[in-house]
């Protein structure tokens, strides 16, 4: 049977947590929204460790609860490992108010849950429908063609659309709004294992990132149901260097962690390791008449700080209240409110990764004796809290890290030479 073409206020590209968020605080304002995702749910996806951040909004839109109850992995903080020093954030010791813990969770399980308190909410989710193509008016209402499950058409007409489509990046590539990233090209190589010889206690829990070098490192995230997250990052080159197919060279790359090779030694890999290339994304924009590009969609940067879920569900309800205010007549500001806020963040985050990979970060976060007072800013940052302009760590994004790197490189030159 065909599928009646749909008339609604706001079309949203994807079920993952941008959309869901998005989605919900729409349907609170009470407009008529549809989400198309084009996967069957459950599904797998990467983005697994969360900031407390993305507290606020999932709080903030009545999507929390339901999570609270799935019993996910609690996450207080962050520990990076480099030879023989360890460097530990603490989210309650952080400059930023705010949430002090979030959570490590199997992203099929987590997005399955949000999609569905979308649906117990009275939201139309399709899954298994995918966008093809999409046709904006003068007026920046659209005419949107999905392909449902069964293949068959049917056209969406929308006043607005938000695209959340993640990885996919519909409306980037269908309006050709794709840029090359400005960060250094980086790979990854992951998969998940059944932890079996987990350590008992915190240690057993901790998100952690074995720094082997400058630009390599191992993530290590395990999760409440006895699995665990690993994945190495690496440059492109180098993760080129390793030859076999994927669990070869997981297997080979993790006989690079003094740290964690026993633990995962033998250890059988859940599906085959997933390999991403040269994964930073942008665009050109990230809004235009009639649009909003929200999360991965707009841009992707680099998983050493796992920005990937607090940047969606911050850009996802963002541009919600925007829309809902201008669909009931309000005169809003996409330039300052939506594209120069939500740059702001990504800049300080960008400001972050790039300095991780000159190593500036990395002398900060190994550096002997710690400064508390720089780890509390830094850890805000971590934290997801980037718009905090009170935090120097924030406003000086752009040259504290380096600035004070430099002045503990000096220090260790002077040192060096008595």
């Amino acid at each position: 049977m065909k599928i009646k073409d749909a008339q609604i206020d706001v079309l949203i590209i994807g079920a993952g947590p941008s959309g869901c968020v998005a989605a919900a605080h729409l349907k609170n304002q009470g407009l008529n929204v549809k989400v198309v995702e084009k996967s069957i749910f459950p599904r797998f996806v990467i983005g697994e460790s969360l900031l407390p951040r993305c507290m606020d909004h999932f709080e903030e839109v009545g999507l929390l609860e339901p999570l609270k109850q799935a019993g996910f992995e609690i996450k207080r903080g962050a520990r990076f490992l480099r030879g023989d020093v360890v460097c530990n954030f603490d989210f309650s010791k952080k400059f930023t108010d705010g949430w002090d813990w979030t959570w490590q969770v199997p992203r099929a399980d987590f997005d399955s849950i949000l999609a569905n308190e979308l649906i117990n909410k009275g939201v139309d989710v399709a899954f298994g429908h995918e966008v093809i193509d999409v046709d904006f008016d003068d007026n920046g209402h659209s005419t949107t063609s999905v392909k449902d499950e069964h293949g068959q058409m049917y056209a969406i007409n929308a006043k607005f659309i938000i695209d959340s489509s993640g990885y996919g990046r519909v409306l980037p590539r269908l309006l050709g709004l794709d840029k090359p990233s400005e960060l250094p090209e980086h790979s990854s190589l992951f998969t998940h294992v059944k932890d079996i010889k987990r350590p008992e206690g915190e240690e057993g829990t901790l998100i952690t990132f074995d720094v082997l070098d400058k630009d390599t490192w191992l993530w290590v995230i395990p999760f409440s149901n006895g699995n665990t997250s690993i994945g190495f990052v690496t440059t492109t080159t180098y993760m080129d260097s390793f030859e076999g197919n994927t669990t070869e060279r997981l297997q080979e790359m993790l006989k690079l962690s003094k740290y964690y090779h026993d633990r995962f030694e033998g250890v059988d890999f859940l599906f085959d390791p997933i390999c991403i290339q040269n994964y930073s994304k942008s665009v050109t924009q990230i809004y235009g008449k009639g649009y909003a590009l929200t999360g991965n969609s707009s841009e992707f940067l680099d998983p050493i700080f796992s920005s990937g879920v607090t940047f969606a569900t911050e850009s996802g309800l963002a541009a919600a209240k925007i829309i809902a205010r201008e669909l009931k007549g309000e005169t809003v500001n996409w330039e300052k409110e939506y594209a120069g806020y939500i740059k702001y963040g990504v800049e300080v985050f960008a400001s972050y990764v790039k300095e991780w990979y000159t190593e500036n970060l990395q002398t900060l976060f190994f550096h002997r004796p710690e400064n508390p007072d720089i780890k509390r800013q830094i850890c805000a940052v971590l934290a997801g809290y980037v718009w905090d302009e009170s935090n120097p760590f924030v406003k000086k994004h752009d040259r504290a890290v380096r600035t004070l790197a430099h002045l503990i490189n000096m220090e260790q030159k002077e040192k060096a030479n008595i």
